[in-house]
């Protein structure tokens, strides 16, 4: 199972507040379709949040997150949480994570990963860092390289390759041609 955190790493961390105390975030799409990508292989998600907040429910619903733990400042109580719902030992967890209340987590799973602009104790503490920020693709690079080491990305992106005996590409002279005519 993969446990992600929210602000910070599905999200830039940054919380948009209007006028009438309305909060909103902004997600990364490259994330949600890696997460989509995740689900189809058969694994499960669930987002480990902080901060109880209408959006994260509902951004867990359209990831269609199989675990959605809201409003747990203490991350580590909210894994136990997650371990007895999911009947998901430790040890086959992935989390993710960016600041110091991640720090528990990170040290009783089985892999973890800290996002490009987490802080240096996470970043130290994690399996893996990535290369790109929270909110701008960590999340599908992190599901990337475990599918990959897994042996289950191949079979995952065969589904978006076009079958070379149906289709052919046509040459680029062609295609230039036949625009220039019109």
């Amino acid at each position: 199972m993969l446990v992600l955190d929210v602000d910070g790493v599905l999200t830039n961390g940054t919380i948009l507040v209007d006028s009438r105390g309305k909060e909103s975030k902004s997600f990364s799409i490259i994330d949600g379709h890696g997460i989509k990508m995740w689900k189809r292989a058969g694994l499960k998600i669930a987002l480990l949040s902080g901060r109880a907040c209408a959006t994260t429910k509902h951004q867990a619903r359209e990831l269609a997150a199989d675990f959605c733990l809201n409003g747990r400042r203490d991350k580590l109580k909210g894994l136990k949480e997650l371990i007895k719902m999911s009947k998901t030992p430790a040890g086959q967890i992935a989390y993710v994570g960016d600041d110091l209340p991640d720090l528990p987590v990170i040290q009783c799973v089985g892999f973890s990963a800290a996002v490009a602009n987490a802080v240096d104790e996470i970043k130290r503490a994690a399996d893996y860092v990535t290369k790109r920020k929270g909110g701008e693709g960590a999340v599908r690079e992190i599901i990337e390289y475990i599918l990959k080491k897994t042996g289950r990305w191949d079979a995952l992106v065969k589904r978006y390759m076009v079958d070379s005996v149906q289709m052919r590409r046509r040459p680029a002279k062609e295609i230039i041609l036949r625009k220039s005519k019109k």
